[in-house]
């Protein structure tokens, strides 16, 4: 929208302006903004899959190498149900999986695999009785116990995670990265996860780690939200789940906000009658992918 032109592009010339305060000499200035116009021109991506510009400022294989060394620290520190012991373990698995054969497929159907290139898909159940699910960069996936009283069935946890997973896919979380990231005037050179570069690290853990305060976590965009709820409807429906699931779903989920206080899931996804509206709106869309 325009507005948010508007603000994105103050914060790009602030960020640029407060560099060039720092700076005399004049050689130097022109260098600056000769770099800042090529970063601002070339990390306009248009999304090959929802077809938005977004701003993509770090190289997706460092996000999924960081989201590596995030998703196996969280995995150490918590409990992990075995899918060997735990039904509800293998079906997360087994919903993940179909999930992620059905985007692998999708995407080439679009002639677009190369894009999922580093995705080497992970899914585990973790005991916890918070209602949350995540899913970082290169296909890291954790469900909490909490979580499944709600979804009550394959299909309602079907709907989370093709909704959790095309926040990866989609690239929603260098989006918002690469926003938090210009806004600040942080340089963007190479490979950004070094000890040289705390920034990076701390803009990755406020988008991702699954341990950050919930005031801290950087929100999705309204955008990004229906975004992830049409295509992850869609992706859903092509694994063999009823897409109808995804309302009453979304009720329960409303509901359990209402009755015991917020659920983690929904400090950053909001659950309202618009989304409930557009899902209905979809609903016809998704269906002609359910087999």
């Amino acid at each position: 929208p325009p507005f948010k032109i508007l603000i994105f592009s103050f914060k790009f010339w602030y960020a640029y302006c407060s560099l060039l305060h720092e700076l005399n000499n004049h050689k130097m200035k022109k260098r600056l903004f000769t770099i800042f116009a090529v970063i601002f021109l070339t990390a306009c991506s248009t999304n090959s899959i929802t077809n938005r510009k977004q701003l993509s400022l770090f190289p997706e294989s460092s996000l999924q190498q960081e989201a590596v060394t995030q998703y196996r620290s969280f995995l150490n520190q918590n409990k992990v149900m075995s899918e060997t012991v735990s039904k509800d373990a293998e079906m997360v698995k087994r919903v993940g999986t179909r999930i992620a054969q059905a985007i692998t497929t999708y995407y080439a159907q679009k002639g677009l695999s190369k894009e999922l290139e580093g995705y080497n898909w992970e899914f585990n159940l973790v005991d916890n009785k918070e209602v949350n699910a995540w899913c970082m960069p290169g296909g890291k996936v954790v469900v909490y116990t909490g979580l499944l009283p709600i979804t009550q069935n394959e299909a309602a946890l079907a709907v989370v995670l093709g909704h959790e997973i095309t926040h990866a896919v989609a690239h929603h979380g260098n989006e918002r990265m690469s926003q938090v990231a210009l806004a600040q005037g942080l340089e963007i050179v190479g490979n950004i996860f070094t000890q040289n570069n705390p920034k990076a690290h701390s803009i990755f853990n406020n988008v991702y780690a699954p341990t950050a305060q919930i005031g801290v976590l950087l929100p999705n965009s309204r955008n990004q939200e229906y975004e992830a709820d049409h295509y992850g409807l869609i992706f859903s429906a092509m694994s063999g789940y009823n897409p109808r699931e995804a309302i009453p779903f979304w009720q329960r989920m409303s509901k359990a906000g209402g009755n015991k206080g917020m659920p983690e899931f929904l400090a950053t996804h909001p659950s309202d009658e618009n989304r409930i509206a557009k899902l209905e709106a979809i609903m016809d869309e998704a269906l002609g992918y359910y087999k």
